[in-house]
C-alpha cells in the first residue's frame, strides 16, 4: 500500500521551508518540527545518498555515518529507483561550486 503525501498539510509544510533564508533559520525550524532523532536520522540518510553516489561500499558508509545496512540499502533504492530528488539536490549544489 503506497501512502498518499501530496497532501495540503504536506504542502503547507514545503511552504514554510521554502521560506527559510539561510542555514541559521533551517536550525531555528527543524528544531522546533523535528525531534533531535529526526533530524539526525534525516541528516545521515543524506550523508549516505552522499557517499553511495561517491561509490563507497557499504562497509565504509557504515563505519563513517553509523547506518545500518537496512538504512543504506533503502537509501541505495532511492537513489536507484526513487523520484531522483537526491540527486536533482547534489546536481544544484554542485554547480554553485
Amino acid at each position: 500500500m503506497t501512502k498518499k503525501i501530496r497532501t495540503e498539510e504536506v504542502d503547507h509544510l514545503f511552504e514554510a521551508i521554502l521560506t527559510l533564508e539561510n542555514k541559521d533559520e533551517c536550525y531555528l525550524f527543524f528544531e522546533d518540527v523535528c525531534t533531535v532523532n529526526e533530524l539526525l536520522s534525516l541528516a545521515q540518510r543524506y550523508e549516505v545518498a552522499q557517499m553511495l553516489r561517491n561509490k563507497k561500499t557499504y562497509l565504509e558508509i557504515a563505519e563513517k555515518t553509523g547506518a545500518s545496512t537496512a538504512t543504506i540499502s533503502r537509501v541505495n533504492r532511492s537513489l536507484n529507483y526513487g523520484n531522483d530528488g537526491y540527486d536533482m539536490v547534489f546536481k544544484r549544489l554542485n554547480s554553485e561550486e
